[in-house]
């Protein structure tokens, strides 16, 4: 694992934050017996991110090599942009406001790597806002039927796409070597999440 804790940059946290991942790794996470109903939750929207993530990427990947029709790529791709984009934004707001705070409180020595997340979500709001601009951009240039103008643009759409992506997956690998084995030591209601 690297040290440096640039999102783009890191393959891990910083080995002094992943103490109680030692004590509970992840292969000892399906059946533990403080893994509640809230971390599944919280573990399967994490997992819908990735699968959601990976769909948008299939269909951009299958329209860029045109063996997905224009009219048909706007229809398959818009709505599910919109819901990984609107459900994500929400979902990092719930653990800003509500749970980071509950778990820097009960355990100090993650303080930093809390924080760390936090600027995660920041960084990764302003790649939403790319996103969003350059699907913009993409979706208007599909109402041209100009095929050099669209293919530009779902090539920088597609790139714009790919960093918020690779991004988040970092992210949500390393939020849970952080979370999930403060919850497992401590337990759910212990900590006034259930």
């Amino acid at each position: 694992m690297t040290t440096t804790t640039n999102l783009d940059e890191r393959t891990g946290l910083p080995q002094e934050w992943l103490f109680l991942l030692k004590e509970h790794p992840r292969e000892d996470w399906p059946g533990h017996r403080n893994l509640g109903p809230l971390t599944e939750f919280w573990l399967a929207r994490h997992n819908g991110f990735r699968q959601l993530g990976a769909d948008l990427d299939t269909i951009l990947t299958d329209f860029r090599e045109q063996r997905l029709p224009v009219n048909r790529f706007g229809n398959l791709f818009a709505p599910r942009l919109q819901q990984f984009l609107s459900e994500l934004h929400h979902h990092h707001m719930i653990e800003d406001e509500h749970y980071f705070p509950v778990f820097m409180e009960a355990e100090k020595r993650l303080v930093d790597g809390f924080e760390l997340l936090e600027g995660d979500h920041e960084l990764i709001h302003h790649r939403i806002e790319a996103v969003i601009k350059s699907a913009n951009k993409l979706f208007g240039q599909l109402q041209t039927k100009d095929r050099d103008a669209i293919r530009r643009a779902a090539d920088s759409f597609a790139g714009v796409s790919d960093t918020l992506i690779s991004g988040l997956m970092r992210h949500l690998d390393d939020e849970e070597d952080l979370i999930v084995p403060v919850i497992l030591d401590r337990g759910e209601r212990k900590l006034g999440l259930s």
